[in-house]
């Protein structure tokens, strides 16, 4: 605990000054994160006994990155970037000895590249949310922080209701082959939680805030879905933690697995039914 305050202590001011940054300095801290991210996900998928092409993978991870934090320079620009990573990712496969192999190590390869570059979404979302009027209670943040802050937050009270509704009142577990500590109670604690936070926020960005009582849910299962998947993915490499890069958290993934789903399901909600 005391290494997981300590750490906590030091990444929060990161965010802030990140955040408070904003622009270039948003997109250059999801880089890292996604690139630290992408070396921790095809070790994993090493261990789990899949061969892939980590340089090629990070590469189109960034890249992805780089098309999200620079959406004018070419429109629709993320499925082409996609599809050039397809193919040369495949091409890269033609060398391995066994087909078999090859297949295996181009579908890996993708297949790490996108999960972990779906933390894009978050530049994305700060670049495609609704103008903060200028009488909303935080209007000072302005549309790209209030909304990534919004998610920051939403999935923070996601983890927070559910450690605490779950280890006071937990009982019948869930899913327990990926996670044994997943419980119902933890569940609907972390659901209330994040229905409360992203109504306030959206409140504060001048928003309606009855959109909570679909996108709070919705972003509490992302959550979790995104968590369950980082542990499916553990146990099959047969490791407790994705990384020890932060001390008492684990890898940067074990960071970042509730926002990798959390991001664009948020992302696509605020796009399609927020104006």
């Amino acid at each position: 605990m005391r290494e997981r305050a300590i750490s906590a202590a030091i990444l929060v001011p990161a965010l802030l000054l990140v955040l408070g940054l904003g622009g270039d300095a948003i997109a250059l801290a999801v880089a890292v994160v996604v690139a630290i991210g992408a070396i921790e996900v095809f070790r994993l998928l090493r261990a789990a006994g899949y061969g892939s092409f980590p340089a090629l993978g990070t590469a189109l991870a960034l890249t992805l990155v780089l098309d999200a934090a620079f959406p004018q320079v070419l429109e629709g620009s993320g499925l082409l970037l996609a599809a050039v990573g397809i193919v040369l990712i495949a091409v890269a496969g033609f060398a391995r000895p066994d087909p078999r192999d090859g297949l295996s190590s181009w579908m890996a390869t993708l297949f790490g590249a996108l999960y972990v570059s779906l933390l894009a979404f978050l530049i994305r979302l700060g670049n495609v949310g609704p103008e903060v009027t200028a009488d909303a209670p935080l209007a000072a943040l302005g549309a790209e922080r209030g909304w990534i802050l919004a998610v920051v937050l939403a999935v923070w009270a996601y983890d927070t209701g559910a450690y605490m509704v779950g280890r006071r009142f937990g009982r019948a577990r869930f899913l327990a082959h990926l996670s044994p500590s997943k419980t119902y109670a933890g569940l609907a604690g972390g659901i209330a939680a994040t229905v409360l936070v992203v109504g306030l926020m959206l409140w504060g960005l001048g928003q309606d805030p009855r959109h909570a009582a679909l996108l709070g849910p919705l972003t509490a299962l992302a959550a979790q879905a995104g968590d369950l998947a980082e542990s499916g993915l553990k146990r099959a490499a047969g490791a407790k933690d994705s990384g020890t890069l932060i001390p008492g958290h684990g890898g940067m993934l074990d960071r970042i697995d509730s926002f990798l789903f959390a991001a664009p399901l948020v992302t696509l909600y605020v796009v399609a039914l927020v104006r």
